[in-house]
């Protein structure tokens, strides 16, 4: 009894550690990315137009370019959990001041800002802290859980920002600026209570975290750039990447689709809405599955074959014809969801398979972030040109040629890091 009860114990403690990091992870991002649901409202209540907040996602996406390697070196020298505390306060102090609906020269300070507190400060630190939380075996389930319940957090904290913004503008004849800065201030005090309740909920006195301590960082002779030449001589490390990066081509792929079923197969905006919002909700349902069946068989295997669907299904989308139903167009697009969702949730797992020493995770993250969410860089600048210089439906199907093409290629990249870890 005394050997099964600890155990039993340290799975309850890492599961309910895991639930706390879904949290914070799905609570960071709705605020800073609140355009999702709410773009109008904001440009009127901001009075800033469409071009102007543009240049504020451009200015933030850099921002996190910028911060993906500083992330990763930080993540190795402070504990997550103070990291992510120190990201949450941050990331709601800045809402406040974005509740007063400043200028927009403010709004570039208060975007920075945010940039810093989700990407300095927090994503490196969110994945070391679930890497380093699971067993070996256990990688795939828990990205695979972090990457379904963030998704889910996300889309009820969503469904209740709706809510109180339908009450107060329709119900009680607010107009848009009073609904608006009510959802605002949910957001901002669901990050300011969990930025104390994740620092002491996290914390790692318990002996079945120890992995979490400090790993001596600051040893003689250590520096970022020996770390660095020890991460870019592991081929696992590329693999890795290649992975990440053809992966998240395939999901960004997906962000084009409501512009291409409206255009080229002429749906109403509201069937359009209809069809994406699906969606959103095979992210718990694709990533969770995945995560759980990559470990119960092999998850660079299963990313693989992941892959191969996923482009496979993206590619299918171009070549449906013309005279393709509302509904045969759902089917599709929920297929893809479901498949760039469970690459998702499962393609961090294959960190574990690289051989990185804990002592420098948090680089090796950083590292294989500046690479795998670098489309986000150049597939904008892609779709556009190729929309541009050639009919729509064309245009879009060299895009989504391309993107399968990579995720192919990808593909491979996960089967031949299985092979290398198998030898």
């Amino acid at each position: 009894m005394s050997t099964s009860t600890p155990n039993i114990l340290s799975a309850q403690y890492k599961y309910i550690k895991l639930g706390i990091l879904v949290l914070i992870a799905g609570n960071i991002y709705p605020l800073i990315y609140l355009r999702q649901n709410f773009e109008v409202s904001i440009l009127q209540t901001y009075g800033i137009d469409a071009q102007q907040l543009g240049q504020l996602y451009s200015m933030l996406g850099i921002i996190y370019i910028i911060t993906y390697l500083p992330s990763g070196w930080l993540a190795d020298r402070v504990a997550p959990r103070i990291l992510m505390s120190i990201s949450l306060a941050a990331a709601g102090l800045l809402g406040v001041w974005f509740s007063t609906v400043p200028s927009f020269t403010v709004l570039l300070i208060i975007f920075s800002g945010w940039g810093l507190a989700a990407g300095l400060t927090f994503w490196a630190a969110l994945i070391k802290a679930t890497a380093l939380l699971a067993a070996p075996n256990e990688q795939g389930r828990f990205f695979g859980i972090l990457e379904a319940g963030r998704g889910l957090v996300e889309a009820i904290l969503a469904s209740i920002a709706i809510a109180i913004f339908a009450y107060y503008t329709q119900n009680l004849g607010q107009d848009t600026q009073a609904g608006l800065n009510k959802v605002v201030w949910m957001y901002i005090a669901c990050m300011l209570l969990l930025a104390p309740a994740s620092y002491f909920l996290l914390s790692e006195r318990n002996p079945v975290e120890t992995s979490l301590n400090h790993l001596n960082p600051n040893q003689p002779g250590r520096s970022m750039w020996k770390d660095l030449k020890v991460i870019g001589a592991r081929v696992e490390i590329w693999l890795c990447g290649i992975c990440i990066l053809t992966g998240y081509q395939l999901f960004w792929a997906t962000y084009s689709f409501s512009a291409y079923l409206q255009n080229v197969y002429g749906l109403t905006a509201v069937t359009v809405g209809s069809i994406t919002v699906a969606k959103l909700w095979m992210r718990p349902i694709g990533a969770g599955i995945a995560g759980f069946v990559g470990d119960y068989l092999n998850r660079e295997k299963v990313l693989a074959g992941l892959l191969i669907f996923g482009s496979l299904a993206l590619s299918s989308l171009a070549f449906l014809p013309a005279s393709a139903s509302a509904t045969m167009l759902l089917m599709v697009v929920l297929i893809i969801g479901l498949l760039t969702y469970a690459i998702r949730g499962i393609y961090w797992a294959t960190l574990e398979s690289c051989g990185i020493s804990n002592k420098i995770k948090g680089l090796a993250i950083g590292v294989l972030s500046l690479v795998g969410y670098s489309p986000y860089i150049y597939l904008p600048s892609l779709r556009a040109s190729l929309i541009d210089n050639h009919p729509a439906q064309l245009g879009y199907a060299y895009y989504y040629g391309i993107i399968a093409s990579m995720g192919l290629i990808g593909a491979f990249a996960a089967w031949y890091l299985a092979r290398r870890t198998a030898s």
